[in-house]
């Protein structure tokens, strides 16, 4: 019974945020809708067994993702009188867009329903684990039958992390954007502050 009420409310709560995130005028509210349908999306998969996804959805979209967006939002100065004026400019393009979308999909579900598609089947390569956890069972998959891809997608990453490092980082030539550690830690309070007795009327020569 317990489990009926909690999928009911967290799924009453997910398409209400849904809503709210798309005709909410402040982009701010919008973000803040979105990371509410997030957990209760979370929720959902919960409910269902399915823990890694919702700490995955908690962790990777509210807390990197969504918060990105918030941030990013309220940083930026938004004119949103221009907003507004480009959402009707662009307004035909958005539905002709929608509609070949929906064109696609109702295309992709006749296929499938007229036995066009080969989905495939289980090979039994991917059985999961009797009596251990969801996520146990996802280490199992990725720490064995997906470690070379697991492996090269973490050296993707590396790679990407190094390259938006080296890109954005500045050269030794100019000392001004480098830090001596020793020189600082070395610093005597004498060095650090200097008193002066300017006369009135003149200036600091620094």
């Amino acid at each position: 019974m317990i489990q009926a009420i909690a999928f009911y409310l967290f799924a009453t709560l997910v398409l209400a945020s849904g809503v709210l995130t798309i005709v909410a005028r402040n982009p701010v509210h919008s973000v803040l809708w979105l990371i509410l349908a997030f957990f209760n999306g979370a929720g959902l998969m919960l409910l269902v067994g399915a823990e890694f996804l919702a700490f995955l959805l908690i962790i990777v979209y509210v807390g990197a993702v969504a918060v990105l967006f918030l941030f990013v939002v309220m940083m930026l100065n938004i004119d949103f009188a221009e907003l507004r004026a480009g959402f009707v400019k662009n307004f035909p393009l958005g539905i002709a867009i929608a509609l070949v979308l929906l064109a696609e999909l109702v295309l992709g579900v006749g296929a499938y329903r007229a036995g066009a598609l080969d989905l495939g089947t289980a090979d039994g390569m991917a059985a999961p684990l009797a009596g251990e956890s969801n996520i146990e069972n996802i280490g199992a998959l990725l720490y064995g039958r997906y470690l070379f891809l697991f492996e090269s997608a973490g050296i993707i990453l590396l790679v990407a992390m190094v390259g938006a490092i080296v890109l954005t980082h500045r050269g030794t030539r100019s000392p001004r954007g480098q830090q001596n550690i020793a020189r600082q830690i070395a610093r005597k309070p004498s060095e650090a502050t200097v008193n002066t007795k300017p006369e009135i009327g003149q200036g600091v020569e620094l």
